[in-house]
């Protein structure tokens, strides 16, 4: 065999590397998608944040069940812990997932269904300050649009430091470690998530997600609680309605006060200083976390904004009010972003809030208003668009909501305001 010099070696490497990424090019199924790993999809997740330094709740020997809803289903299934925000280990003693069960109030599980979520093996773990982990793989069936209780022992005091506020689903505390009861008797409920960011499955028709990425408009604030009406929800249903798409998770991301350009901020003195922690990291810098690294994301649909414009001078300084301009340059970060990842993002065009009792409103965020949204549906930048201002505003006031759509407040959708918005969704989109 002839000896091969170094700068043959050298010279066969190149050509071999160039050969792979020109069959990786022209055959892009080849290559892994997004996520975590090629196999697992997401099929619930949610934005997380950090909490006021006056927030109080606080877990001591209690089991939290918390109540998730599915968008695609599964056959074997796994659950993502954090203590992001968290400046303590975070110990969960014992955690069990289970199908949740018919009932008048929603604390009972399918008994059969329980299952103990082991993280290496074990069935306890601790979480750094910081950390996020996904426990090890379970067998279980789980259907699509069907109720999951995670239900987390905290054997010692633990603050609730990582958590997502506007759940619009009712937690259940209940005293001691019951994480494997068939129904828990609760001491209290609360309609947050803590510790708990994602559920991701495999082994089912899920093939790939889409991330909804917003704020409470996303959220699904103001919606029926338990009701799953949340626009996200009801776009994973017309997914499963459409054969060719039923196999396309929705994960929400969307957190209440959400800002794309910056964290909160609230002046010294203001009320906000009580909750805006809770409004979670500026969009541009969790992007990232809540939508590129979820497992099996190949589309995202961004609704940010409206937050930008309306919180400077009112829940936040005067100074960091916003131009077009300022919220073109972060959507199109987002875009470099997601295209670097591999995925689609679409951008859809930011509500009318005319008339709002948040005190959002002024002639000159209109027109910021209106700019965007010209560029949203213009540009080319977004690989697609959702024009939800058009689905939802007031034809004879185009700068309000429709009545029927209102939930009140002038700003946020009611129910029926978000079954429109999911109509709007083009889903071709997503072919």
């Amino acid at each position: 065999m002839p000896r091969r010099t170094p700068g043959l070696l050298l010279a066969l490497t190149a050509a071999l590397l160039t050969g792979l990424l020109a069959l990786l090019a022209t055959h892009p199924s080849t290559a892994a998608p997004p996520g975590s790993d090629r196999s697992w999809t997401g099929t619930w997740a949610s934005g997380v944040s950090g909490v006021p330094a006056s927030a109080n709740t606080v877990f001591t020997d209690q089991t939290v069940r918390q109540i998730v809803h599915t968008s695609v289903p599964g056959s074997t299934v796994r659950v993502r812990l954090t203590n992001e925000y968290g400046t303590e280990p975070l110990v969960v003693g014992e955690a069990h997932l289970a199908r949740g069960a018919d009932g008048p109030t929603g604390t009972e599980i399918v008994p059969d269904s329980d299952r103990v979520l082991r993280f290496q093996g074990r069935p306890s773990v601790t979480l750094a300050p910081g950390e996020r982990r996904w426990s090890d793989p379970v067998a279980l069936r789980t259907p699509a649009a069907a109720d999951l209780a995670v239900s987390l022992h905290l054997p010692d005091r633990t603050r609730a430091t990582t958590v997502h506020s506007g759940a619009f689903q009712q937690t259940y505390i209940a005293a001691g470690n019951v994480t494997g009861k068939p129904r828990v008797e609760p001491t209290t409920t609360t309609t947050s998530w803590y510790f708990l960011s994602g559920v991701s499955v495999t082994g089912g028709s899920a093939r790939s997600s889409v991330v909804a990425f917003g704020d409470s408009i996303t959220d699904g604030a103001v919606t029926e609680t338990g009701a799953n009406h949340r626009w996200p929800d009801l776009l994973a249903e017309r997914f499963r309605q459409n054969p060719a798409l039923a196999g396309i998770g929705v994960l929400n991301t969307g957190i209440g006060g959400n800002r794309l350009l910056r964290d909160p901020n609230p002046p010294a003195g203001n009320p906000a200083e009580e909750y805006a922690a809770y409004f979670g990291e500026a969009g541009l810098k969790r992007f990232d976390r809540d939508v590129t690294s979820q497992p099996g994301t190949r589309f995202a649909i961004v609704l940010l904004g409206v937050n930008d414009l309306g919180h400077p001078g009112n829940i936040a300084p005067a100074t960091e009010e916003v131009t077009a301009a300022d919220l073109i340059a972060g959507y199109r970060k987002l875009i470099q972003r997601a295209h670097t990842h591999g995925l689609k993002i679409f951008g859809a065009t930011i509500l009318p809030f005319e008339g709002d009792t948040l005190n959002f409103y002024t002639p000159e965020r209109e027109a910021a208003r209106q700019a965007v949204n010209r560029w949203i549906r213009t540009s080319g930048a977004y690989d697609g668009f959702v024009d939800f201002d058009a689905a939802v505003r007031d034809p004879e006031r185009p700068g309000r909501l429709l009545p029927a759509y209102d939930s009140g407040d002038h700003l946020h959708p009611n129910d029926a305001g978000m079954a429109a918005m999911a109509r709007a969704v083009p889903l071709d989109l997503f072919r």
